[in-house]
């Protein structure tokens, strides 16, 4: 009998302690909750070590970020309201002919350095979030939750600070359609994608109280709203190359952290024959990226937006890197063709790439690891491993680690 007893209770605190470790798996869409627990049971050891130690480097330095917002900027929208978000396009330059430089012309490729405005400030303050965020996960330390917290809530929640939910006033170019933004400018708060991430890997913070969850829920309420019923969204979401597809990962995300788990199955519904298939050839090739003058470059950026997809469909057990068309377009026809080049010297290359080969050969071999998690039987990791030379301290070692 007290053999018994015994074995019911530890079978019931067996079954506790199981229940809580399956709590503690975060609810993420980009990164993997179940590697991410894993990694962080193993995070000491020689494997991961490195990447911890300048994580937390990273986030000591990010203790002592000042908080910025949108109210910081020299240029106001044409709205004449600060609390609207404003950027200019990146390729876009004063046009030397004219007396004012307007209207701006475009240079692709070429970023303008004056193309600042809220961009930059927004760059700040999502990678000190995701700094902070990450680093609270791994190690527990509520002072990184709490610096988090505060620069959350001046951009997002303090009403004398707070970014309106909306992206009418991104990437405008001067002297052309009266001041206004384009949907192009959605782009600009990409990040956003894994701001969620970390905001759910800090559930478990008693800084990163449930009113800062719940207010930010309530901002990418109305954010989604804007993306569903503005005409500056709907220039993204009717976009034929990588805009288009990133529209796509982010109505998504947005829709599944917000609770409209219909919206997001439509979009992924529709996603292959609406956005994939008519982005990529049978060959493999993506011709509106190969188009740009860092052509590679755009190629990756549109791989990694359908890897963010496959992450997102598979929290919902959905397998959407195995989507093919009657005439065998499909992801890893891109990622065939983008592989095809990696190792390789750019001259190989026969399509413009102004800039980075390196910086891109390493981006492919991350995007290659990616997605070797939804192809087992392909070349893919071993390929990354290759050619892989990122230093052992990135952090994607611990975000897309091979657990």
């Amino acid at each position: 009998m007290k053999y018994t007893i015994r074995l019911l209770v530890a079978v019931f605190f067996l079954f506790i302690a199981t229940g809580r470790a399956a709590a503690q798996i975060p609810n993420t869409r980009i990164y993997d909750g179940e590697k991410l627990v894993k990694v962080k049971a193993r995070m000491q050891e020689k494997e991961y070590a490195p990447a911890i130690a300048r994580l937390m480097s990273d986030a000591d330095k990010a203790l002592k970020s000042k908080p910025v917002s949108v109210m910081d900027k020299d240029m106001v929208a044409a709205s004449g309201d600060k609390h609207d978000y404003m950027s200019m396009g990146p390729y876009w330059w004063p046009d030397p002919s004219k007396p004012d430089g307007l209207p701006y012309i475009r240079k692709d490729g070429i970023r303008n350095p004056d193309a600042t405005s809220d961009r930059t400030n927004i760059g700040k303050t999502i990678g000190n979030i995701l700094t902070l965020g990450t680093a609270y996960y791994f190690s527990g330390n509520e002072k990184y939750a709490a610096k988090a917290a505060e620069l959350a809530r001046v951009w997002f929640l303090n009403p004398e600070t707070r970014m309106n939910p909306n992206m009418n006033y991104g990437q405008m170019i001067p002297g052309r359609n009266g001041g206004k933004g384009r949907g192009f400018g959605m782009i600009d708060a990409y990040s956003f994608v894994e701001l969620l991430d970390v905001i759910e890997m800090m559930s478990t913070s008693a800084t990163f109280t449930k009113a800062d969850h719940k207010g930010i829920k309530n901002w990418f309420t109305e954010y989604l709203e804007w993306i569903r019923t503005s005409s500056v969204a709907n220039e993204e979401r009717t976009a034929e190359n990588n805009h288009g597809l990133a529209f796509d990962v982010q109505q998504t995300i947005y829709a599944l952290f917000t609770g409209d788990s219909a919206l997001a199955r439509k979009t992924i519904h529709e996603f292959a024959e609406k956005r994939l298939f008519p982005q990529i050839e049978p060959d493999g090739k993506q011709p509106r990226e190969l188009a740009r003058t860092t052509g590679f470059g755009y190629t990756n950026f549109n791989l990694i937006h359908m890897m963010d997809m496959c992450a997102v469909c598979r929290t919902l057990g959905i397998d959407i890197y195995n989507s093919i068309s009657k005439d065998g377009r499909s992801m890893a026809k891109a990622l065939e063709y983008m592989a095809s080049f990696v190792g390789k010297p750019q001259s190989e290359f026969p399509y413009q790439q102004i800039k980075g080969w390196e910086r891109e050969m390493q981006t492919s071999c991350w995007i290659l690891r990616r997605a070797s998690f939804y192809d087992k039987n392909s070349d893919w990791e071993e390929i990354s491993r290759k050619y892989m030379n990122t230093p052992e301290t990135d952090r994607r070692y611990l975000l897309y680690s091979l657990e």
